[in-house]
């Protein structure tokens, strides 16, 4: 299978190794893009899982999360720009656009996302102002 995230790569050389071991995410790229990919399988437990603990969604968010991932059809990614995006940073931005089908309208989420390391793994903060 393609991975969601890349048109390049297959998911098992992918987002896959993320979704098994965050802790082999290298950059604040990597996780954005298997963030993607999680929206993508509606994988919610990874979901959680890359969120900074003190922004993670609650669990009643969690299962909106969940039933509105499934409810759209998601098109593409668009990686546009990252800051401090080395395995010897601690922080990052990523600047993306998410495209996706929602009732037969094509919107996109475009986010310049804030990265950290939480317990030695990056992680997802919220939108970087």
């Amino acid at each position: 299978m393609q991975c969601p995230c890349s048109i390049e790569k297959k998911y098992s050389d992918c987002c896959k190794k993320a979704h098994q071991n965050i802790g082999s995410v290298s950059s604040a790229e990597a996780l954005m893009r298997s963030r993607y990919s999680a929206f993508v399988l509606a994988n919610i437990e990874y979901l959680q899982k890359s969120h900074h603990s003190k922004t993670r969604p609650l669990k009643k968010e969690k299962r909106d999360i969940e039933k509105w991932t499934k409810s759209v059809k998601w098109l593409k990614l668009e990686v546009l720009n990252t800051t401090k995006d080395t395995t010897n940073d601690s922080t990052g931005t990523v600047e993306f656009k998410a495209f996706f089908m929602e009732n037969g309208n094509i919107n996109v989420i475009h986010e310049n996302s804030k990265f950290v390391k939480e317990n030695n793994h990056w992680v997802y903060v919220g939108a970087h102002d």
